[in-house]
């Protein structure tokens, strides 16, 4: 702090001797989780005069007291915040006294100019979920029961300051009830924004496939009967409308995938609560710990044996996404149906969720029999965050609710910088001083609707956290539709720069881990636009958040026909073969002539041979997928990774340690070293006729995999000096690859990290992008 003000002439009051009177700024995630009520009890406690408000920036206190309860007050502000409140920084100086007796809540001041954070969205609270179950309470089996510790933040946010006109509730007017809780700083309920109750808040309303309403006097309780008959319904959350369906029906399961159009790739189960879980899943004490978090992720659990799941909701895998009840609505749902229901995305594929009523009723008529809407808006469309734990650490896999919108913090200060992120599982970045703020997961820009979603929360951002970006950074990759937005924004004046796919993945995982140095950076996933013109997906990196050198690759193969190779991995793993041992090779792998016609095999060799629509790649996605296809695991994908993973999945059923069957061995050339695949492909080849079990091939590539990557790091190491590593990539998803990887790596002195909040897949890239640019721009 400053200097002392005190003393009986300050604004004419007349202080006591060792009085002390401090303006105070709080930043960070500190409205909307019942800051204020707790500052104003902090004060009283302290015997504290003076006031609170929130502010466009920040939270703003001005305290008087004396010296020793001004010090203690200022270190419970730190150490006693709620639960909800993530402090980035307390700044305090002495000011002249203002001389008000007690301590009261002032109303917000606003400041276009100036940006705040803002909380995601929080799951029911014990003590509203006790309201809700408790038939004495006003609000017994009302939906939309929150209070400071729990419900709707950012999805219903317009403007900043967080107060009632700037959210969707701005046309609910409370009730009597509902008002004196809202004004009463003791009650948990004290400048609550969404607080309502089923006098004056959002009702439901049950519509049919048409978009008619159903009579009814419960629609939750119609709700749960039409679910036990198997009606798939469109269900209206928080941040857009989930589909669901009795997750033991195989009947109603099928429908759902015929009807959205998604074959095989998993649904995500709601349970109950905990116990239930445990019927469905073998939990670790951190899943239970995930699970039972104020985000509420989905949280892949290992199937359990006899589980009443049907075979259907993640055919082929080995794990299930649970999650439990995250808003009233659905914990009464599921006490009324009794049932674990999926809840997937309320969208066709490759379209972002429906978020408005008639939207839902338009684009699901043809997937959902009925609709359970109510009436307040959302304002912002967020899917359900997915998390894993892998020795006993959280890792993200989609970004989303109850995660985004908090900030990554950042070891340097940059300017303000748009990253627009990559094509897929895109995410895009907004950056300033110290904070990046990574959007939640907009999804793949394939199509017009994610397009103007991805246009729209950019804009959001942009609005609610007071950036104008002065950079623009994007791919490399001249066709992702988010390097045209990028290049159109160039166009108006903003500067840009281009960054190169997997560099972005190990800065995002530098900078994630608050480090600002020179590391080894592995980026293994499916594909990246090299600065070769090639297809990158095996690198070995030496790298900071400025600057790169390409310092090892998996070697180069053909893909046959592009995307379509990725598609149909018995392509990929085809025009690998013919490149490595010639035109016969492939008719030596039985699982390769089962999947394709003498007159595709053809066109293969064709292509390969003239190098036609058959790029050059080094991926490890595509490596994964070869070995899938020549095990027989998988020919034909229907979602993206999915070959993969069930070669993952065959690796988890090998019973004992994986034996050392393989290794890669290494060229060095003038560029750095080549990690070549032949040897381990011929072998593959050969044991999948000596009819070796597919789980002990699995398992013993996997573990190839991982001493290569060590291997190539001691060379790295001793080439460079650096003993850091950074994974990044979305084949670092594969819990045994990345498990044993990080393993081998620290039993032999190196440093790893690993992603904290952020995915290894490509939902980092956009903060590398952000990081890259700017330094670079700096």
């Amino acid at each position: 702090m400053g200097g002392m003000v005190a003393g009986p002439d300050t604004q004419g009051v007349n202080l006591q001797p060792h009085w002390r009177c401090a303006r105070i700024h709080v930043t960070g995630v500190v409205q909307g989780v019942g800051f204020r009520p707790f500052v104003y009890r902090l004060a009283g406690e302290h015997d504290i005069a003076g006031w609170v408000r929130n502010t466009a920036a920040d939270v703003e206190i001005h305290a008087e007291g004396r010296g020793e309860n001004v010090a203690a007050f200022l270190d419970a502000l730190k150490t006693k915040a709620p639960p909800l409140a993530r402090i980035i920084r307390i700044d305090a100086h002495d000011c002249a006294a203002e001389g008000q007796p007690g301590f009261r809540i002032r109303g917000s001041t606003s400041d276009p100019t100036k940006g705040q954070l803002v909380s995601p969205d929080v799951a029911t609270c014990p003590d509203c979920l006790r309201e809700v179950f408790d038939p004495a309470d006003r609000r017994y089996r009302y939906p939309f029961t929150n209070c400071t510790n729990c419900g709707p933040r950012f999805t219903i946010i317009t403007d900043m300051p967080y107060d009632r006109p700037s959210t969707t509730m701005s046309s609910f007017t409370m009730c009597p009830e509902c008002r004196r809780e809202y004004d009463d700083p003791t009650d948990r309920r004290f400048h609550a924004q969404p607080n309502a109750c089923p006098v004056c808040g959002p009702r439901l309303r049950l519509l049919d496939a048409g978009g008619r309403e159903v009579s009814c006097a419960d629609p939750l309780a119609e709700t749960a009967a039409l679910l036990r008959q198997g009606s798939i319904i469109a269900i209206k959350g928080l941040g857009g409308f989930l589909l669901a369906c009795d997750a033991t029906s195989a009947s109603a399961v099928a429908k759902l995938r015929s009807r959205k159009r998604r074959p095989s790739r998993p649904f995500a189960v709601m349970v109950r609560g905990l116990d239930e879980a445990e019927s469905h899943c073998v939990l670790s004490d951190r899943e239970r710990e995930l699970l039972s978090s104020t985000p509420a992720p989905i949280v892949l659990a290992r199937s359990r044996p006899g589980s009443t799941v049907c075979e259907g909701v993640a055919p082929g895998l080995l794990f299930l996404g649970l999650q439990l009840p995250y808003t009233p609505l659905h914990h009464i749902l599921l006490r009324d149906c009794g049932l674990p229901l999926v809840m997937t995305s309320g969208n066709l594929t490759d379209e972002p969720i429906c978020a408005d009523n008639d939207e839902a009723v338009a684009r699901l008529a043809g997937i959902a029999t009925y609709f359970l809407v109510h009436d307040r808006p959302i304002h912002s469309r967020y899917d359900d965050s997915v998390t894993m734990v892998v020795d006993d650490s959280t890792c993200v896999l989609r970004r989303a609710r109850g995660i985004a919108p908090q900030p990554v913090e950042l070891p340097f200060d940059l300017k303000p910088v748009l990253a627009v992120g990559p094509q897929m599982k895109n995410t895009f970045c907004l950056a300033k001083g110290r904070l990046a703020f990574v959007s939640q997961h907009i999804g793949d820009l394939d199509s017009v609707e994610t397009l103007d979603h991805f246009e729209a929360t950019i804009g959001l951002y942009r609005h609610l956290f007071r950036i104008e970006p002065e950079l623009v950074a994007h791919d490399l990759h001249p066709d992702y539709a988010s390097t045209a937005f990028a290049r159109d924004l160039a166009g108006r004046g903003l500067s840009s720069r281009a960054v190169q796919h997997h560099h972005a993945h190990i800065a995002s995982c530098i900078v994630e881990n608050g480090l600002d140095e020179r590391v080894i950076g592995i980026a293994f996933d499916g594909s990246g636009f090299g600065t070769d013109g090639r297809i990158w997906g095996g690198e070995f990196l030496l790298c900071d958040t400025a600057s790169f050198v390409r310092a090892g690759h998996l070697e180069y193969l053909p893909l046959p026909g592009g995307d379509a190779a990725v598609m149909r991995p018995c392509r990929t793993a085809a025009g690998y073969l013919l490149h490595l041992f010639g035109e016969d090779a492939p008719a030596r792998s039985a699982p390769l002539a089962e999947w394709l016609s003498a007159a595709e095999m053809d066109s293969i060799v064709r292509q390969v041979a003239a190098g036609l629509n058959t790029p050059l790649c080094s991926s490890m996605g595509r490596l994964f997928d070869a070995v899938a296809a020549l095990t027989g695991v998988r020919g034909t994908i229907d979602y993206e990774g999915q070959a993969a993973i069930e070669l993952e999945m065959q690796a988890h059923r090998c019973e004992g340690p994986a034996k050392d069957r393989y290794s890669f061995p290494l060229a060095r050339s003038g560029d750095g070293y080549t990690v070549q695949l032949s040897d381990v492909l011929s072998a593959i080849v050969r044991d999948v006729a000596a009819r070796v079990a597919v789980p002990i091939i699995a398992a013993a590539f996997h573990e190839a995999v991982a001493r290569v990557a060590l291997e190539m790091c001691r060379l790295l190491s001793n080439d460079s000096g650096l003993r850091t590593v950074a994974l990044s990539g979305g084949v670092f998803q594969n819990r045994i690859l990345v498990s044993r990887t990080a393993s081998l790596l620290r039993a032999d002195g190196f440093r790893v990290l690993l992603h904290r909040s952020l995915p290894a897949n490509d939902g980092c890239v956009s903060l590398g992008q952000a990081v890259i640019a700017a330094r670079i721009a700096a």
